[in-house]
């Protein structure tokens, strides 16, 4: 498959890719702030161990595996798509698992291997997309988290991470749900009035509604086995799981029998 790259956004695209470059130039331009906590990049700080938690949970109780255990995903093999520099795959390779973190912004994977030569870690990172990735690999657990609204093709996106997954495989997918209160919180709070994010990151109208997204899922033969909404409180000062799903929340998929 013929290859182009967009050298202003440093970004490998292939011709029938679902990756946007012009959203992968968005992250691109933060790449060398995406570690530290008080950046651009602070509210997602902020919500990974939410996320992380959250992962492995799931995973511990589909896999049977002891969660309190320091490495209770040793052997799984998972794929974290739209990786960026690597904020949820360091703590998954810690927990033992075998990390795959793909992104399509050669600055990004730059700054993630950086990142985890720096701490030890063993951590395969390619600067590919998801239809690149070799269609005879397989994962135990595959990760789009922030990724849907952020593609040019929801539907083949989440069929080529479908594909990956093996027989019993486990898929978690974050995302924005698309109603005026997200417009409202996730647009014109987070990006105009509170700035946790530079204006433009997100556009209203490529979010995913819960239903849009149960449907592609199920598309292809996965099935929603557990979501959460995941919400702001300005008064703690953190996130947290809720069964709003208003705005932020993610879902838990695996194949149907």
């Amino acid at each position: 498959m013929s290859m182009q790259q967009n050298s202003s956004a440093s970004t490998i695209v292939s011709q029938a890719s679902t990756v946007d470059a012009g959203e992968v130039a968005k992250f691109s331009k933060l790449s060398a702030e995406w570690w530290d906590p008080n950046g651009k990049m602070a509210p997602l700080h902020k919500i990974n161990p939410l996320r992380l938690g959250y992962i492995r949970d799931a995973a511990c109780r589909k896999f049977e595996r002891n969660v309190r255990s320091l490495n209770c995903l040793g052997g799984l093999r998972v794929l974290d798509i739209g990786c960026g520099a690597g904020l949820l795959c360091e703590p998954l390779s810690r927990l033992g698992a075998q990390v795959i973190g793909i992104d399509p912004s050669t600055s990004n994977i730059a700054a993630a291997k950086l990142h985890a030569d720096k701490g030890h870690l063993s951590i395969d990172y390619r600067c590919t997309t998801v239809e690149e990735v070799d269609p005879r690999e397989r994962f135990d657990i595959v990760l789009a988290m922030e990724v849907v609204e952020h593609v040019t093709d929801v539907g083949v996106f989440l069929s080529r991470c479908a594909a990956m997954l093996k027989p019993n495989g486990l898929m978690v997918v974050s995302t924005l749900n698309r109603n005026w209160k997200s417009f409202a919180l996730a647009i014109v709070g987070a990006e105009y009035v509170l700035r946790w994010l530079p204006r433009g990151t997100h556009e209203w109208n490529k979010f995913v509604t819960p239903d849009e997204l149960a449907k592609y899922l199920l598309d292809n033969r996965l099935v929603i086995t557990e979501q959460t909404g995941v919400v702001y409180s300005p008064f703690a000062d953190r996130w947290s799981l809720s069964s709003d799903m208003d705005v932020n929340y993610m879902v838990v998929a695996e194949g149907m029998v």
